[in-house]
């Protein structure tokens, strides 16, 4: 009884110090997700209201540029080497949090193409770790406080806490899920949330109208459809994104050229479209989508801005853009089929995202807290095919596969 009985308070101690030690890493990450949140709001309005900011872009990218040399950081660190960091259980920079933060802005106030949660995941976990190594000894508990970080920040962008958790513990290795962390993860997931609500931070909202489909066998033979064309979407969109890094840095090796160079490209392109939709996260084609309304080139054209922004240099997230990129998909691959445009525009939002980043259960709670579970079934079928289908790719170079997709290898 006795060994029973200290073995329970040990546990109990245990999950206090966690709780309070997670809780405090939420409140933190909360504010500054919340202030993160708001000054990207204030930048994009801003820019919609001044369309003239985009002619800057060139010379937001030489301040960017400037800044992580400034910081003696490479360019081209982000989030594949906090991912890095969480399995090796290096240090990580604290200087990237400013840089992130600050270049983040820019990049959405000129018209860079990029979103905001894939710099919320460089923030969080630069801010984990360092917030976690004054609360408790380090050891094996930086990774544990990285990911909290991580899943902080992107609850307090998003609001989705449960999908926050298990997306930041189910991306580092993928078949293998770091169940220590679920409780750690959550609560400061939560934490942060109230804490941004609190302050009133701008979440995004994603409306779906209810009874745009019943759950029967023709609606899971083309949600199973549309997951086919997630997955190949996902595939295109990692492809894009891993070699214009890499074909940027091959033919103008200087960083602040490169950067110039893609911001006058991106200039060029919007002003031969007659558009700025293209720029920034593309919130407004989004929520357009969701209504049934897209152009159906629009997601291989927000491929091609979003390569030229963050392949050379500027920053942000790949999160949104896939998100512009899955539902202006969905939505034209929806009324090709006769199936529900709207719907078809949310499944492909979750399809792609659960294509670029190999994440199925993050994205099946996603879709729940976004969207509502009227449609869950037929989220899980698009889900399912999409991460059979999209292969060993993913939009992070670092992450690993413990076990192989389908029973074999790429």
């Amino acid at each position: 009884m006795k060994k029973h009985l200290q073995i329970m308070f040990y546990y109990a101690r245990s999950f206090a110090g966690w709780v309070i030690a997670a809780a405090i890493v939420g409140t933190v990450c909360g504010l500054i997700g919340a202030l993160f949140a708001y000054l990207v709001e204030w930048a994009t309005h801003t820019r919609q209201h001044h369309e003239w900011l985009m002619y800057l872009l060139p010379v937001a990218g030489l301040g960017i540029a400037g800044l992580y040399r400034l910081l003696k950081l490479p360019i081209t660190i982000g989030t594949d080497e906090i991912i890095t960091t969480v399995r090796s259980q290096d240090r990580v920079p604290l200087a990237m949090a400013p840089a992130i933060f600050l270049s983040t802005v820019l990049t959405h106030l000129t018209g860079g193409s990029a979103g905001r949660e894939g710099a919320a995941l460089q923030l969080g976990g630069s801010i984990g770790v360092a917030l976690g190594s004054r609360v408790v000894p380090m050891g094996d508990n930086r990774r544990i406080f990285q990911l909290c970080g991580m899943a902080a920040l992107f609850s307090a962008l998003f609001g989705t806490p449960l999908a926050a958790t298990i997306f930041v513990v189910e991306i580092i290795e993928v078949g293998k899920i770091n169940e220590r962390a679920l409780l750690p993860c959550l609560a400061s997931a939560v934490t942060a949330k109230f804490v941004a609500m609190a302050v009133g931070a701008p979440i995004e909202v994603f409306p779906l109208a209810a009874g745009l489909a019943v759950t029967d066998g023709a609606s899971i033979g083309y949600t199973a459809i549309l997951g086919v064309a997630c997955a190949l979407t996902a595939l295109m969109f990692c492809t894009v994104m891993h070699n214009a890094s890499k074909i940027f840095r091959k033919l103008v090796p200087n960083d602040f050229l490169r950067i110039v160079c893609g911001g006058a490209s991106v200039i060029v392109l919007s002003l031969l479209l007659g558009t700025t939709d293209y720029q920034g996260g593309g919130m407004h084609v989004i929520l357009r989508a969701l209504e049934g309304e897209a152009i159906p080139a629009a997601f291989l054209l927000k491929m091609l801005f979003t390569a030229l922004s963050l392949g050379v240099g500027y920053k942000g997230g790949e999160i949104i853009p896939s998100f512009f990129i899955g539902a202006t998909m969905g939505c034209t691959a929806a009324a090709l089929l006769s199936f529900s445009a709207p719907l078809g525009a949310a499944i492909g939002i979750i399809g792609v995202f659960c294509g670029v980043t190999n994440a199925p259960l993050a994205s099946m709670l996603l879709a729940v807290e976004l969207f509502g579970a009227e449609y869950l079934l037929l989220f899980g079928v698009a889900v399912c095919v999409t991460h059979a289908l999209s292969g060993h790719i993913s939009l992070y170079h670092s992450q690993t596969f413990t076990e192989p997709k389908m029973g074999h290898r790429d």
